[in-house]
């Protein structure tokens, strides 16, 4: 792809606008049973997973994957592609089956996340969001994976492999490439990026290893283990009955604050108050917000 090409617009074709009849009645099913996670005429809030589930299929969200979640949900596919364009979870061409993320926000940056990602981008001759020509790995660097406990970090399809080097990265891209999963640091076995993404639309992996995972280790257990060793607890829950208590006053205030001025809304949803409907706030200014309202 050019570097001048604008990856939001190329879910759009104007001459193939998508046709959502490529998915067969089993993805429906699997549709159907997604809406039905949502309350009765909110199944604009499925838009999320549904993506997820059409990607699984595909491997990206297409543009008839746009078309079939505009078809189901109701929406039209400008509102699917700008959800769609919005997230980079949602792939825009092709991925391989295997997503490799390397992290190189701050804490992973400093630590080796740049070098491990100039190393890999090197040994499979690919950069950012570009597939290997096997189309088996496609590499991308994560802002942040959430796990700086752990940093440099890599995942493979959200799976993380931590505490990371360069020469640690490549042996991992290279079991891969040579046909086999390594187990990730923590969490459940790997997977394909289909499935991965099938199991995020929130469809259970039900491998029996997977449920057994454990997703966090001692690096991030190390503070609740160091409070049970010095006997800390947190504060317990204070009743509002204890009135003579800072807490119980404040949130009587924090009730007060927020009754509203409409019935089953918050203080912070009320109008706010402007020249007309609040006289006495102009007057502060002499009158010039009456003066800007005309357009003066």
């Amino acid at each position: 792809m050019s570097p001048s090409t604008n990856t939001r617009l190329t879910l759009i074709d104007i001459e193939r606008p998508g046709n959502a009849d490529v998915f067969d009645a089993e993805v429906r099913a699997a549709a159907d049973e997604i809406i039905a996670r949502y309350p009765a005429g909110q199944s604009r809030s499925a838009l999320l997973p549904m993506l997820h589930l059409v990607q699984s299929e595909q491997t990206y969200v297409s543009a008839d994957g746009i078309a079939f979640c505009a078809d189901v949900l109701g929406l039209t596919k400008a509102q699917v592609a700008a959800v769609a364009t919005f997230y980079t979870m949602y792939k825009r061409k092709l991925t391989g089956e295997y997503l490799v993320s390397v992290c190189t926000n701050t804490l992973c940056g400093m630590l080796g996340g740049d070098d491990i990602y100039r190393t890999l981008s090197d040994t499979l001759g690919v950069g950012m969001n570009e597939t290997t020509a096997d189309g088996l790995i496609t590499l991308e660097h994560a802002e942040c994976l959430a796990a700086c406990d752990y940093a440099p970090v890599v995942t493979v399809n959200y799976e993380f492999f931590d505490n990371q080097t360069p020469e640690s990265a490549s042996g991992l891209v290279s079991e891969l490439r040579g046909g086999s999963r390594p187990l990730p640091t923590r969490g459940a076995p790997l997977c394909s990026f289909r499935e991965i993404s099938r199991q995020i639309a929130g469809f259970v992996d039900q491998r029996p290893e997977s449920v057994r995972a454990s997703a966090t280790g001692p690096q991030t257990e190390a503070g609740v283990m160091l409070a049970q060793q010095r006997n800390e607890q947190a504060p317990g829950y204070q009743p509002e009955q204890d009135a003579g208590s800072a807490s119980a006053g404040h949130a009587e205030r924090a009730a007060a604050e927020n009754s509203g001025t409409r019935d089953g809304s918050s203080a912070n949803d009320a109008p706010l108050n402007t020249f007309q409907s609040d006289p006495a706030a102009d007057s502060k200014t002499g009158g010039q917000s009456e003066r800007i309202g005309k357009g003066d």
